[in-house]
């Protein structure tokens, strides 16, 4: 795919089009992949073994680590789905556990490029449906630098998806701005999901609550890093949106704008209100619930809040635009919700 690309690919979305949507929110796990090339494999490289029917299971350090169907690789499948959700474009991304953050930073980077080629291939395939957003070995910023000027100047993709933390250490850490300014320099999307979340000692019941609980908690968190840190100050033409809803950092606002009036150290550290940077951030609509999809409203702006659904998974929004519909009753902002704000971020234009 030439450099330009992106810049000349049109998308299926708009007031004209029966499936408006644009979700930015959506995983792939390919169907297969690739043998490692060495010796030794890897701690934690996947292989995929036949399921039942149409579903294949992952397998990670020996163990199964979900059983997926084909939605995670088919196009055609994904397209069917996507027209029934009134979805026009997905957002293409990695399954988080495919991050391979914990991984040797070489063949991590080995393994993202070939799941990056196997996401500009669906994108190719479905011929303004998608968008792409690669991951990167954030574990070496050499290399995570490297795949994102591959994926944008060479794949044509829209941006990147990164974790909330990278082996326990938030995206806010200064160690990261070199990464984000290459980022702003090339125009790329940041779309952040949680990954291996902290807390997870806290939670009693059973393993599904990492998604349910932990997983909006460290996104959170992670949101919240990025304000302390002034990431948005330093870097004013960085789009970077956060899955989840933004997790709890809706919740965590207030608190730490009280904290930037009383503690003058945080007075000192944050170089702007705490709701002024926030509003510099894009959440994700996946909250699963009318009146907290409306306080997101409040608390970002109508034109920061992208459709996000988790497709393919179970836990995933099945009636975004239902939701959307149901949550306001305002035209312009059931657009700028359902397509507009999701185009301004991805930096996509419509098909005439």
């Amino acid at each position: 795919m030439a450099g330009n690309a992106r810049q000349n690919r049109k998308f299926a979305f708009g007031r004209s089009c029966a499936c408006c949507g644009v979700d930015v929110h959506a995983h792939v796990v390919p169907h297969d992949f690739p043998r490692f090339a060495g010796d030794a494999v890897p701690k934690s490289w996947p292989s995929m073994q036949p399921a039942d029917g149409c579903h294949r299971t992952m397998i990670v350090d020996g163990k199964n680590y979900r059983t997926v169907s084909d939605a995670c690789w088919s196009v055609k499948r994904r397209i069917a789905d996507m027209d029934t959700a009134g979805i026009g474009v997905q957002a293409l991304s990695p399954m988080p556990e495919l991050f391979s953050y914990w991984m040797d930073p070489q063949p991590a980077d080995d393994l993202l490029r070939y799941i990056n080629d196997v996401i500009a291939g669906m994108v190719d395939e479905g011929r303004g449906r998608f968008a792409g957003l690669a991951a990167v070995p954030l574990q070496s910023l050499d290399l995570a630098i490297a795949e994102l000027r591959r994926a944008m100047e060479t794949l044509g993709f829209a941006g990147v998806e990164i974790g909330s933390n990278v082996n326990g250490v938030p995206i806010g850490d200064p160690r990261f701005l070199p990464f984000f300014e290459e980022a702003e320099r090339l125009g790329a999307a940041v779309f952040v999901h949680a990954v291996r979340p902290a807390g997870m000692d806290r939670l009693v019941g059973p393993g599904q609550l990492q998604q349910v609980l932990a997983y909006p908690t460290d996104i959170g968190l992670a949101a919240a890093s990025c304000i302390t840190s002034n990431l948005l100050l330093k870097l004013p033409k960085l789009r970077i949106a956060f899955s989840h809803g933004g997790g709890t950092l809706a919740s965590l606002l207030p608190r730490l704008r009280e904290g930037w009036k009383i503690f003058p150290a945080l007075a000192d550290a944050l170089q702007a209100d705490p709701y002024d940077q926030a509003r510099r951030l894009y959440v994700d609509s996946l909250v699963y619930d009318e009146p907290t999809l409306r306080h997101l409203s409040t608390i970002f702006g109508d034109d920061r809040i992208l459709i996000g659904t988790d497709y393919p998974f179970n836990f995933h929004e099945r009636a975004p635009l239902a939701r959307i519909e149901a949550a306001f009753e305002d035209a312009g902002s059931r657009d700028r919700l359902a397509f507009a704000n999701a185009a301004a971020f991805l930096n996509i234009e419509e098909a005439a």
